[in-house]
């Protein structure tokens, strides 16, 4: 009897540093990747008090994650470059200060920039000058891919998530991007995942999942919620599958 080839985990999770976490995965193993690293000026905005979502308590996002200081970008995107299939696409979500201290350093490693893209969060959150609404999410190439949809405009509505993790971006916006830049079966990867939205997109969308992060807060919720999305999956499928025999 000959041996069935084994599939690929659906979800794979790690907690540790993003950096070396990519550095352990093979070169060119990637199909896509989206991630949200916590930039350095979310301090700024803390230490200024700009925010009070932002101030040191427990429900702030200092005891949640270790913020990713611009001096390691370079060597992120090294390793993003690296991991990523020739053809493909990288999304990284940023305010507009980090967007202007990241693109050149992505483009001298060798992403080709395309345009930030903009989620629109419907309505205005914290702050003190011009009350922000939005985020960017800043688009890469690696070589060259066509979006699955040309027709898709560059501003994304989605309302904000309220109440939930720190920073925790909708599953709804990380959906479009994935439908925009994969296919069925491709492997999207996350190395800085918090909750795991992009985790959850990923599987809604029927692609395998790897991602990391250093808390294991965020290892233990994104496990949760990725598991029972695979269970309550497996449950449909079996569902189906007695109600078409």
């Amino acid at each position: 009897m000959e041996e069935q080839p084994t599939q690929p985990a659906r979800v794979q999770l790690a907690c540790m540093d993003a950096v070396e976490w990519l550095r352990s995965l093979p070169s060119e193993s990637v199909d896509l990747l989206i991630t949200d690293p916590a930039y350095e000026s979310l301090e700024k905005h803390r230490a200024v008090g700009t925010t009070t979502r932002l101030s040191h308590s427990k429900a702030s996002s200092n005891d949640w994650f270790t913020i990713f200081p611009n001096g390691r970008f370079h060597e992120l995107f090294v390793e993003v470059y690296r991991v990523l299939k020739r053809n493909s696409h990288f999304y990284l979500f940023c305010d507009q200060e980090t967007a202007f201290i990241v693109k050149p350093i992505a483009e001298a490693v060798g992403f080709k920039f395309w345009k930030p893209l903009i989620w629109d969060k419907k309505k205005i959150g914290m702050g003190y000058h011009y009350r922000a609404r939005y985020e960017f999410i800043l688009f890469f190439e690696k070589g060259k891919r066509k979006l699955n949809d040309l027709g898709i405009a560059d501003v994304i509505e989605e309302p904000r998530i309220r109440g939930g993790y720190p920073t925790e971006k909708p599953s709804r916006v990380s959906e479009l991007l994935i439908s925009q830049s994969s296919v069925k079966g491709d492997l999207v990867v996350d190395p800085f995942m918090g909750s795991g939205s992009v985790g959850v997109a990923a599987l809604n969308t029927d692609r395998l999942f790897a991602g990391c992060d250093l808390s294991p807060a965020a290892v233990a919720l994104t496990a949760q919620r990725c598991g029972s999305h695979q269970s309550s999956s497996s449950s449909a499928s079996g569902a189906s599958r007695q109600s078409t025999s």
